[in-house]
């Protein structure tokens, strides 16, 4: 999962914390696997996110009706895909999103709405990587994705 390049920051990154360090040369592994893999305070874009998760989970169907064609064209359109997903972490899918849902306040509710779903707390490994606020307002977005596993982590030992 982690290049060269991201295993070194990663390495870099535990090394600048004493307890952390400590725990990489007795070959704590598992244990900085936890500490790595835990969920933190920072809000990331998901890189995926599926038609039903966002419509089948607080979504008034009933704005679908009042959208013009052209609004109702771009939503369709923005889910025409195999598995029925899209990438929020690109600008130009949260553009469609706020080109579809504007106006009334009540389009207004339902863009939150599917922001909701489009956000998500990051690893304390992908926030290492993550760049941008990382708040629920202005969400990072994601270097790397994922957990690490003790494999990799045992490499921070060399």
């Amino acid at each position: 999962m982690l290049n060269a390049a991201q295993l070194l920051a990663l390495k870099n990154d535990i090394i600048a914390n004493p307890t952390y360090d400590a725990m990489r040369l007795i070959g704590q592994d598992t244990e900085l696997c936890d500490i790595y893999n835990a969920v933190t305070a920072t809000i990331v874009w998901r890189s995926e996110v599926s038609q039903d998760t966002i419509m089948q989970n607080g979504f008034d169907w009933t704005r679908v009706d009042n959208l013009s064609v052209g609004k109702a064209r771009i939503w369709e359109w923005m889910f025409d895909n195999a598995n029925k997903i899209i990438n929020p972490s690109k600008a130009n899918v949260r553009a469609g999103i706020d080109a579809v849902w504007v106006g009334t306040t009540a389009d207004l509710a339902v863009r939150a709405v599917v922001y909701t779903h489009c956000k998500r707390a990051a690893t304390k490994l992908e926030k290492l990587f993550a760049t941008g606020t990382g708040t629920d307002a202005i969400p990072a977005l994601l270097g790397v994705e994922g957990f690490i596993g003790v494999n990799e982590m045992s490499t921070t030992r060399n």
